[in-house]
Formats: structure tokens, sequence, C-alpha cells
């Protein structure tokens, strides 16, 4: 683990949780903490051979759901909600803030006349910032940052329905991932164009009825996570942006009484979605720990170090996972390269053994490396789940074409919202 100093700005206190958001290419994280005088920002250096903290507080506390998000130049934006009411805002004031020596560099971006704002993850170029509101039945997404917001925000797509999160399918900042809701209609993701003024297009329907989103996006190698309940119970599956595979549902990602959350996924893995590595949160109900898996491969367990950012955490090209921890480090670790566990399985608690109940809890050997230097702990996985076998993974296929010319959106001339998905029933994907 890597121990770092911690720098506070004039007005800090302790800290609190909160978000923890990491900028487009790792080099800097924001969050959300509590102060001795109210929430303030907090942003995280790890471009560096040791991370660092500097407080960043505002002249005044920042709102309890402000939202933040890390920019690659070390700037983090703050949308902050105001109104008559503290409960019921009517906008969202923006601003970036910065260190300047001791005190906290303030630059005024606009406001955003909504009292719902969701911001998206950072955009690949690193300076560009987007975010949702809702737009009577559709949702404006807006570019806050970067490139042609000199006088301030600007509209960038109006996408029919409400839109709860999104994620980016290329390098580009041209091609976005939203989850979409409609009326009455089930959740589907659908691929927004910016470069072409929003067309929207299918891009997951595995069947009409069943909820499809995608939970998780590399650009890189176009893997895509995807949560649905079209296996007949909400699964988390796979598949590929541009591949005529199906969308798979591995016994691997299924585990009865805890929940899988993918928060990273290694890039630089072109063309080869099956060598991109996923990390993931699991909650269960003795615990929170850290879960590692690739494509084709058994879901590993990890402790989590004392203190880690439930949800947060890094993987870089090389497959190394980087997991922050309270009040400022980083546990690293290579998954992929080190031995896996030779305990015996442990019963169905749904912890890994030695984890303590409660959020963010930690397996008793992550306590004990904390104070060494090295890896992190490796937990004994819990018993294999129901149905794991040689053919799980092809029993539990939802066949749906997750095909490229969808997510680039139609051809120029075609009407929008059309494209070449077919989704094919469950019960009719073959077997391998």
């Amino acid at each position: 683990m890597t121990a770092c100093a911690i720098e506070t700005a004039t007005g800090g206190g302790t800290r609190g949780h909160g978000g923890w958001s990491p900028a487009a290419d790792g080099s800097y994280a924001a969050r959300l903490v509590a102060g001795t005088a109210g929430p303030y920002v907090e942003r995280w250096t790890l471009s560096g051979p040791e991370p660092y903290v500097v407080a960043l507080p505002a002249a005044r506390p920042e709102p309890a759901d402000c939202q933040v998000l890390a920019l690659a130049d070390g700037r983090v934006l703050v949308a902050r909600p105001e109104g008559a009411a503290s409960t019921t805002p009517t906008a969202h004031r923006l601003a970036l803030l910065y260190p300047t020596g001791p005190e906290t560099g303030e630059l005024p971006l606009g406001t955003v006349q909504s009292g719902t704002v969701t911001l998206l993850p950072a955009a690949p170029d690193g300076r560009s910032a987007l975010l949702m509101t809702p737009n009577g039945r559709a949702t404006r997404v807006w570019q806050v940052t970067g490139p042609g917001t000199e006088g301030g925000p600007r509209p960038v797509a109006d996408v029919p329905g409400t839109c709860v999160s999104g994620h980016w399918l290329d390098r580009e900042g041209r091609l976005l991932a939203l989850n979409r809701r409609s009326g009455e209609t089930p959740a589907k993701a659908v691929a927004v164009d910016l470069a072409r003024g929003g067309t929207t297009s299918p891009l997951l329907q595995i069947t009409e009825e069943s909820q499809d989103e995608v939970v998780l996006a590399d650009a890189d190698s176009g893997l895509l996570l995807v949560r649905s309940d079209a296996p007949g119970e909400t699964r988390l599956g796979w598949g590929v942006l541009g591949s005529h595979r199906p969308v798979r549902f591995p016994e691997a990602l299924h585990m009865p009484e805890v929940r899988l959350e993918p928060f990273a996924v290694q890039p630089g893995q072109a063309l080869v979605p099956e060598d991109a590595a996923v990390a993931l949160r699991a909650d269960g109900p003795n615990g929170t720990w850290v879960a590692w898996w690739r494509p084709g491969t058994r879901l590993r367990h990890l402790a989590a170090p004392r203190g880690w950012l439930p949800g947060a955490g890094l993987l870089g090209a090389t497959g190394e996972l980087r997991l922050p921890y309270e009040p400022c480090g980083l546990a690293r670790a290579h998954p992929a390269v080190e031995p896996p566990p030779t305990a015996a399985r442990t019963a169905a608690t749904g912890a890994p053994p030695g984890a303590r109940g409660g959020s963010g809890a930690a397996p008793a050997t992550a306590a004990r490396r904390e104070a060494e230097p090295g890896p992190l702990a490796t937990a004994p996985s819990p018993p294999r789940p129901r149905g794991d076998g040689p053919h799980a993974d092809a029993l539990d296929e939802a066949l749906h074409t997750l095909d490229r010319t969808a997510a680039e959106g139609p051809s120029p001339g075609a009407e929008a919202g059309t494209g070449s998905s077919r989704p094919v029933p469950l019960q009719q994907a073959p077997l391998p």
C-alpha cells in the first residue's frame, strides 16, 4: 500500500464519506466530504509516485447534495443546487475549483435552470464535462466545460424519455450510452451521437419486456457490462459493442444474496474484450469487499483495505488495481498475476472469510496487511454459485446483437431512432 501526505487549504476539517470521481486519465479524483464547518470538496492527486489530497473549501460550505467531477487539468467541477428552499432546488450553479496556495480559487461557469442535475462521467478528452437535466418528456444533455463553452453551458442533445445514467462509448467523446426510461416502457440503453445533434438509436434491447441497462463501458475493447432481467431475474452480463456475439450472463457474476457493481475496467485492450479485466464492488449480508473478473474466468475476491471508499478505484492498462482508502492512500494489486487463494471455500454467508458487518468492512487479512507494503490480501472465494458448470454461460445467454452501426447512429437521411439491432427471444439463444 502507498501512504501519502495531506495538504489542507485554509478552512479544512475532518473527513466524512462521499463519492469519488476520477478524471478521464486517472490523474486526479474528487469527492465531497464532511468538515467541521460543513461539507467541502477534496481533490486527490494520483499521477505522482505517492497520492496526496488537497482540501478545497469554498467561501461557504457546499450543499450536502453538491455533485463533483475532477478534470484532467486538476480543476474540480462542482454543481451546487440552489433555490428558495434547500429541499426544493430550482437551479444548479456551476463552478471550477482549484488550489491557489492556502486558498481555493473559483471560476464561475454559469447556472443551469433545473432542480435536477446528473453529472456524466468525465469525457475522454479530459477537459469537457457534460450533465443531464429533465426537459419535459425528454432529457437535455449540456456541455458545461471544454471547447465551445466560453459563453456558458450549452445544450448539445435532447433525448426523448428520462435518462438516468450514461457511459462513453468512444475515445473521441462523440458517442454516449444513456440508460433511458420512457413512460411505462422498460428501461433500455440507447446510443446518442453528439456529433449529429444528439441522434438517438437503439443500443441494448434483449427482449421488448426486459429492463436492459449498460452499467459500464470500455471504449478501447468495446466491452459492455449490462444489467438485465431478461434471464428471469436481474443479472449482470457482458457483451461487445460492434460484435455479433450474444450478451452473456455468466454464473461467475451470479451470487445469491450478493450484489455486484462494476466500477472500473482495464483500458488499452484494443479489440480484445476478453483481456479486459473488471473490478467490482461486492455487497453481501455481512460486508463489502472487492471482486475481480475477466470474461471467461471465475470471479476472484479480494480483501478491501481498511478505510476503502466503497465502489471507488482504477484499473490501469497493465492490470494494476488501485483502491483509494481514507484518510489518503492507494492500495495496489495485480490480481491477474497474483496466485489464486488456496484456503477452503466458506459457508454461504455472503462475504469472504474474516469480513465484518457494515458498509466498507474488510476481511481481517486486510487489517494485517495495511501496515505492510505490498499487494492487497486475497480473500478466499465464497462457495460456487448454483448452476455453475462448463456450460453455465451458454445456458444463461441472452441473445442480442450489439451492432456498432446502431451505436454510430443512422446514416445521413435515415430517421432518428432506427438501428439494425434485432433482439432475439431469450429461449432461442443457441448453445455453443
